[in-house]
């Protein structure tokens, strides 16, 4: 069995048919619904497989996103987190927001640098090395610590201590970090 997405109104024979006949069912409640030959369950599962494979395709194709994917590499794996987002971890998973670097990108901030003088104020720089996230960073460093080595990677910090890096990503101020 194969299942994949095509296009409409492209011209393909038997397209045109099956829509016709896919919205004719969708819509009449007097057609029995026929599944002798294969479980829905089957056609379900089959369609999520095929459709989360083509998002990670694309996903690794893509030059976007590369401050997510460091946190996200595996879309089937994100997918089964449990996440509760803030505006505060998008920022942080994303590089998007009140961040000098991204503000700086279309001229909204005069610079890129941090408030701390030491270097463009990018996620990296806030996560591992502001001076200004000291106490915060020391607190996840030291839970982290105990189990392996820091620096740890992006996705290690949301698979393995979530709760530690919500805390840290809570506990800044973006808007006195300018």
């Amino acid at each position: 069995m194969k299942f994949c997405w095509v296009k409409a109104h492209v011209g393909i024979p038997g397209n045109k048919l099956a829509d016709t006949l896919a919205k004719e069912a969708a819509t009449n409640l007097d057609i029995a619904e026929c599944y002798n030959r294969v479980p829905k369950s089957v056609v379900k599962h089959e369609l999520e497989d095929r459709s989360v494979d083509k998002w990670q395709t694309d996903w690794n194709r893509s030059t976007k996103g590369k401050i997510t994917k460091d946190y996200f590499p595996i879309v089937a794996k994100r997918l089964k987190m449990k996440i509760t987002t803030t505006h505060k971890f998008t920022i942080m998973g994303t590089g998007h927001g009140n961040i000098n670097a991204y503000l700086y990108r279309f001229k909204i901030s005069k610079t890129s640098t941090c408030a701390s003088g030491e270097a463009d104020q990018t996620t990296d720089h806030l996560l591992y090395k502001c001076d200004l996230l000291r106490t915060q960073r020391d607190l996840l460093r030291s839970t982290i610590s105990k189990s392996e080595g820091w620096p740890t990677t992006k996705h290690t910090l949301v698979t393995k201590y979530y709760k530690e890096f919500i805390r840290l990503t809570n506990q800044i101020s973006f808007e006195t970090l300018h």
